[in-house]
């Protein structure tokens, strides 16, 4: 009977019943057994029989055995149950080296006083009573066991081992469209899972089950409402990752959830929380003995169907249990690699995604601002602007938000173009809002962030403004920039934005002591989330040689090149009247890097005179501040 390639391994110190268990456990099975003594060498035998107990240099190369037959039996695509001791944390670790996923534990736990009188039942075994306490000593009670009291009848305890391995390997809470996609994504990978969605009378009722019953590939999952039936659904150690609501709808679930959960679960936070909140919540559960972990997920509705870009945080040693999870549906580089990596401690996860929605957030601006110059400046019409983009998609400009803009520019609904035929009104949720002041707190200039942030909230001032927009008339003189001037200035300002958005997260870095990998945040970028591009791959190899975009040689070449044309955009732009707060931010940008004309020597000459703040004076080597009474 073919168990999907899973090791059953039964532990516990000699005489617990590993043996017996182990034989009836995969007597039921249909597959092989394996008592873990058979590998031991010689000389341990020896030892143990004048009765010295083993150190951990004896007991290296026995796990190591134990190991590769495991190892051996897996990649037959069997399975087999195997009885082995394994009390030392350390020791199981090096029994699963590159097995984690496909080991189940289960302890056999009782009495000293019930197996010291098994022990002395046995007859001809090598192991004496006397050793009994020394594996006590050194006994380290694993949470991400199966559990079994050894005082049950042995055919029990089968029957609640079979019962405990056949519960869902995952649980998801919160059934939306991201949790429903997601759902449905871990289910093709052959994940077995259990779903829960609140119960609320009259508004989510039987959401789970409506939701397996929707879907063909959900059918072996199993739906609730309940959280004590579907913490007990799950399997030791409970793995929930939760798509809801952040920030207080986060706090009262894991408040509710609590009471369900043991030492060794771990719960996964998908939503878009804060990364503070994240690393607050880390800190409340450690006390607990729960892990948490902020997992940032990019890639929208299809990408949670069909491959996301996931970016988790917290404790490593959690990480490493889910890792095979999230590897399983996220999306794929270039080279095959799954576009989901551990991103470091704490709240990191969720600041790195935090900061991809900044990008995200200016993305989608230069866009709107490209659009409309080509639109109004040009006369172009959507078709026309789609065939451009299309263009410029082909080849190095490309990018998902690009190529989706294309197909959203080509939609009519009646004789109409829909994108004329939508309130010109942006909303936001708050993301973009976060790595505003996460730059400001940090001291990094991310005007091309703040200014698409503002243009959202400029853009639901409109109607209350009315009687402004009727008294300035728009200029309507006709630009005669060439297709490839705007191009230029689009490719630059993007380069800028991105350089921005690394230089927040490289800084963060540093600050919180996150040790973040540049290269390895872009190569989870370059598949499955929504800022995914050409020049993410770009940006990959740029960080495998230097923390700074701008050190990149072909970057700052081309920044050198473009900025004419950037410029050039800019200024017919704005004699036309068109608002173009992310292609102006980033010329800002450069125009303050390049530092041919000063003004924060006025700034701070300002500040001294009404604050007495000090000034340093240029040339002087010797760090020396001075204050004038002007």
């Amino acid at each position: 009977m073919n168990q999907n390639g899973k090791i059953y391994l039964l532990m516990g110190v000699s005489g617990s019943g590993k043996t017996t268990i182990g034989q009836l456990l995969a007597s039921q099975l249909r597959i092989d057994f394996f008592d873990g003594d058979d590998f031991h060498s010689v000389s341990n035998i020896e030892k143990m029989k004048s009765g010295q107990p083993l150190d951990d240099h004896d007991r290296h190369d026995w796990l190591k055995n134990i190991n590769t037959l495991a190892s051996k039996t897996l990649a037959t695509n069997t399975s087999a149950v195997i009885a082995c001791s394994a009390l030392k944390k350390q020791y199981r670790e090096i029994i699963s080296a590159n097995l984690k996923e496909s080991i189940i534990w289960i302890y056999l736990h009782g009495s000293k006083e019930l197996i010291q009188q098994r022990m002395a039942a046995r007859q001809n075994h090598y192991m004496p009573v006397a050793l009994l306490q020394s594996q006590f000593d050194i006994l380290e009670i694993p949470n991400e066991s199966i559990k079994i009291d050894i005082s049950l009848d042995p055919q029990t305890m089968v029957n609640t081992i079979l019962q405990e391995t056949n519960k869902s390997t995952l649980g998801i809470v919160g059934l939306g469209v991201m949790g429903k996609s997601l759902a449905r994504n871990w289910a093709r990978a052959g994940v077995k899972l259990s779903l829960y969605n609140r119960f609320v009378k009259g508004v989510e009722e039987q959401v789970a089950e409506k939701t397996i019953q929707a879907y063909p590939e959900l059918e072996k999952a199993s739906g609730f409402e309940d959280l004590q039936s579907f913490a007990h659904a799950l399997a030791k150690p409970r793995i929930i990752f939760m798509m809801i609501k952040a920030g207080k709808e986060t706090d009262v679930f894991i408040d509710e959830i609590l009471p369900h959960l043991e030492a060794g679960d771990i719960l996964i936070d998908g939503g878009n929380s804060h990364y503070a909140d994240t690393k607050n919540r880390i800190t409340r559960l450690e006390k607990q003995q729960i892990h948490f972990i902020g997992t940032g997920v990019s890639g929208g509705e299809k990408g949670a169907l069909y491959g996301p870009s996931m970016m988790p945080s917290g404790s490593f040693e959690a990480y490493q249990k889910i890792e095979h999870l999230l590897y399983s549906i996220a999306a794929k580089d270039k080279n095959g690699s799954p576009c989901a990596a551990y991103i470091g401690p704490e709240g990191s996860g969720h600041f790195v995604k935090m900061v991809h929605n900044g990008i995200e957030y200016a993305e989608m601006q230069l866009i709107a601002e490209t659009y409309a110059y080509l639109r109004y400046a040009q006369g172009l019409d959507p078709y026309r602007i789609a065939q451009v983009f299309d263009e410029w998609n082909q080849g190095s400009l490309h990018s998902y938000l690009l190529d989706s803009t294309v197909h959203i520019l080509q939609k009519k609904e009646g004789d109409d173009y829909l994108i004329d035929l939508i309130l010109d009104v942006a909303g936001n949720k708050g993301t973009g809002n976060w790595a505003t002041i996460a730059a400001s707190e940090l001291g990094i200039p991310a005007g091309m962030i703040t200014g698409a942030l503002f243009a959202r909230y400029v853009s639901t001032l409109k109607e209350s403004v009315r009687n402004l927009r009727q008294t300035i008339i728009p200029n309507s003189k006709t630009s005669q920039l060439s297709i490839e001037t705007v191009k230029a200035a689009y490719t630059a300002a993007r380069i800028i934005n991105h350089q921005q958005g690394f230089l927040i997260i490289r800084t963060a870095s540093l600050e919180f002591n996150w040790n973040l990998d540049l290269a390895t945040i872009a190569r989870i970028w370059t598949n499955g989330c929504i800022i995914r591009s050409t020049l993410m791959e770009k940006m990959m190899v740029a960080f495998h040689e230097h923390q700074d975009l701008f050190e990149y040689e072909e970057i700052k070449q081309e920044i050198t090149l473009l900025k004419s044309k950037l410029k050039a955009f800019c200024i017919s732009s704005l004699e036309v009247d068109l608002p173009i707060p992310c292609h102006t931010s980033s010329l800002d940008y450069l125009n303050s890097l390049s530092a041919m004309y000063s003004t924060a020597n006025i700034i701070q000459a300002q500040r001294d005179f009404f604050g007495a703040h000090t000034y340093q004076k240029m040339n002087d080597t010797s760090g020396a501040f001075y204050h004038t009474e002007w």
